[in-house]
């Protein structure tokens, strides 16, 4: 079981990521000029998705059904997107909120399915879940090309903060420290793609090199 101060950390990422996660559902929903119940529905299903997924993988109690809390938080964030000024909210804004949370979830999701049992490399990638599926639901909803379609830079993002968080705990670092490298790490590289439009090379035909 984790101690209360590895408790702490991880518990303050979730929140990270749900936040964060949330608002960006929020902000799809403004920008498509949908309702206040829309905006509210959008930044639930993003923030709590991958969680949701998560738990259902490794046999943990759904989360967010046991904490009345988070979804008062994301129906929260949304109506202060929904009440507030658009040009609060231009720009980037969304693509760096979802970078916040991919990274911050990966690290929690990763942690999480630890704590469960969950041997480290199925771990890994209940990270990568936990940090990608929200956004993916969103987009999906939203009507949007989804981010992990296109070959800029994202899901590998989250694997480097999962993964990351991983290397360092069985270099023996505790907890916190682990887990804000590994954030830290998938959030600098996501922003680098969000910065640069960095991308994965995408696959071509050998035969026809298209």
């Amino acid at each position: 079981m984790l101690d209360v101060d590895n408790a702490l950390i991880v518990r303050l990422l979730d929140l990270a990521g749900i936040g964060v996660f949330a608002l960006s559902g929020a902000l799809m929903a403004v920008r498509l000029r949908q309702t206040l119940v829309t905006a509210a529905f959008f930044a639930l299903v993003t923030g709590v998705g991958g969680g949701s997924v998560r738990d259902l993988l490794i046999g943990a109690p759904v989360f967010w059904v046991q904490d009345g809390a988070i979804s008062a938080v994301c129906i929260a964030i949304a109506l202060i997107v929904w009440l507030t000024p658009e040009r609060w909210w231009q720009g980037q804004l969304l693509e760096w909120a979802d970078a916040v949370g991919l990274a911050a979830y990966a690290v929690f999701g990763t942690a999480k399915a630890l704590a469960w049992g969950v041997p480290p490399a199925p771990a890994l990638l209940m990270g990568v879940i936990t940090g990608c599926v929200g956004g993916t639901i969103r987009d999906i909803l939203a009507g949007v090309p989804s981010i992990i379609v296109r070959p800029e830079i994202y899901v590998t993002a989250a694997a480097l903060a999962s993964g990351l968080f991983l290397l360092l705990l069985w270099l023996g670092a505790g907890t916190p420290v682990a887990a804000v490298v590994g954030a830290v790490a998938g959030f600098i590289l996501r922003g680098a793609a969000i910065r640069w439009s960095l991308a994965l090379p995408a696959y071509r035909d050998p035969k026809t090199g298209a």
